[in-house]
């Protein structure tokens, strides 16, 4: 039987305020245990919540980002479940009115080799406050209770069952995280639980309308345990059911150890938690004026930005999505493209999704954080236009500047000059050199005028051996073709 994969994320977005939800309290992380919870924080009583307008803003922006509805008009509601790091016993969180309704992400992903543009629907995107921590390490025996999170702001943001395999999931995660570090309403960082995500997976038989029996991975904060984690439990299900057993609806936790998913508690259900709206909140009301100024202070939009690589620069869609999924890294692609030129956008792109990228990923550091600047860049680019060097010389040159890490803008024609890289242009240099190859190769020379391509090809690569790579590639072409054809 041929199975279809089903999911649905939803997201736990950390919001940058400097302050929690409904309390006063700072919300820096790393601080001592329980020096960062107030009254509210703590459930004394007599205590009462005041929102936090810095929240609100945040969640009209990324409204507004994904073309939702901005509620004129939510509720709050109380989450009662019993926890012992939620001191209230209940969660304050949106059930019935969320502030955000609807809206969609679009982002590029690769099928079948091809780039493709992927859609997904989003349900909703509601306010609520973060629990505590559980801290099982810390004693023997016994389970500590830290509150600092208590009350952290949080946007939940919830997908419609659209995505139908782990790789449209991550690139849908990735999408988001993107999204929301770009309108700088969260600093989406995933090793301090600022961005989590909670996986609803299924499957059913190809063909059939009817969704399977879900289940929920709780609390995944990296796109690598991600799809180990889908990836498991997708095996599992079809497995389970092609034994004769039946999916039952759970919550799970992922095991990175072990790369497993494993089963936490019986999967709730809304009526569960006894939603009801919060006695000590009003209603949450959003005015036209104040949509229309938080609307007007937002920056453009990577959608926007990928048009606009595609329209001005002739960039195709998955070079404009790759390098639109950060600030930093379209910053720096501009920044490079004002000083070679619109014509030179493409080699810019294919620098910085080629070298710069895996450079990057290998010394484990972020665009912003790069030895080499995008004037740097740009005179490399520059250097290769004119001539000067090769793209074989280039590479090595690019790694020579990230390792001087200096500041100088003239740094690569520095390198070069140091190095002895310049191409080799001087045409009786050259056909010395060819004459030389093809007397020491004169079997390939055969195989070529016997009609094999591939011959040229080793001869070309043989020319380039001899001059060190520093020959000028198209001169040192052409003048074997003359060399060949006489």
């Amino acid at each position: 039987m041929q199975w279809e994969v089903v999911i649905g994320l939803e997201t736990h977005v950390q919001l940058t305020t400097e302050s929690k939800i409904f309390s006063g309290a700072a919300t820096r992380f790393g601080a001592e245990p329980n020096t960062q919870a107030s009254p509210v924080d703590l459930a004394l009583p007599g205590v009462l919540p005041v929102l936090n307008r810095g929240a609100v803003e945040r969640a009209i922006q990324f409204g507004l980002a994904i073309g939702a509805t901005i509620a004129p008009h939510s509720i709050f509601a109380r989450k009662n479940y019993f926890y012992p790091d939620l001191p209230k016993g209940y969660q304050i969180s949106q059930f019935a009115i969320p502030v955000v309704q609807g809206g969609s992400l679009s982002f590029v992903i690769e099928k079948d080799g091809k780039p493709e543009m992927k859609t997904v629907q989003l349900t909703r995107a509601h306010l609520e406050e973060d629990a505590g921590k559980s801290l099982h390490e810390n004693f023997q025996g016994m389970t500590g209770i830290d509150l600092n999170r208590a009350g952290t702001p949080l946007l939940e943001i919830v997908t419609e069952p659209d995505m139908r395999s782990p790789a449209e999931a991550i690139g849908y995660a990735k999408a988001l995280h993107s999204l929301v570090t770009w309108l700088g309403i969260s600093d989406g960082n995933m090793q301090e639980g600022s961005f989590r995500c909670d996986l609803n997976v299924s499957v059913r038989p190809v063909g059939q309308k009817e969704f399977g029996t879900r289940c929920e991975i709780k609390n995944v904060n990296s796109f690598r345990f991600m799809e180990e984690a889908m990836n498991y439990e997708i095996r599992r299900q079809i497995e389970l059911i092609e034994d004769g057993g039946k999916v039952v609806q759970q919550t799970r936790l992922y095991d990175p150890d072990r790369k497993e998913t494993r089963a936490m508690r019986g999967k709730e259900d809304s009526q569960d938690y006894r939603y009801f709206p919060d006695p000590d909140l009003p209603p949450l009301v959003i005015s036209p004026e104040w949509i229309t100024r938080v609307r007007d202070a937002l920056p453009e939009l990577p959608s926007a930005m990928r048009q606009r690589f595609a329209d001005e620069l002739g960039l195709p869609a998955y070079d404009a999505s790759v390098l639109t999924q950060s600030k930093a890294m379209a910053a720096y692609f501009e920044d490079v493209v004002k000083i070679v030129g619109k014509d030179q956008a493409k080699p810019a792109a294919n620098w910085l999704m080629g070298d710069v990228s895996s450079t990057l990923n290998r010394e484990g550091c972020d665009i912003a954080d790069i030895p080499v600047s995008a004037p740097q860049l740009a005179l490399v680019l520059t250097r290769i236009g004119d001539g000067t060097i090769s793209n074989k010389i280039a590479k090595d040159l690019f790694r020579a500047m990230w390792e001087a890490k200096s500041g100088d803008p003239a740094l690569a024609d520095q390198i070069i000059e140091a190095n002895g890289w310049k191409q080799i242009a001087d045409t009786g240099a050259l056909e010395a050199i060819v004459d030389e190859v093809l007397a020491a190769n004169a079997k390939s020379v055969e195989e070529f005028r016997a009609g094999k391509e591939k011959a040229f090809n080793a001869l070309i690569g043989q020319a380039m051996k001899a001059t060190k790579g520093k020959a000028n590639p198209a001169q040192l072409t052409e003048l074997l073709k003359k060399k060949l054809s006489a």
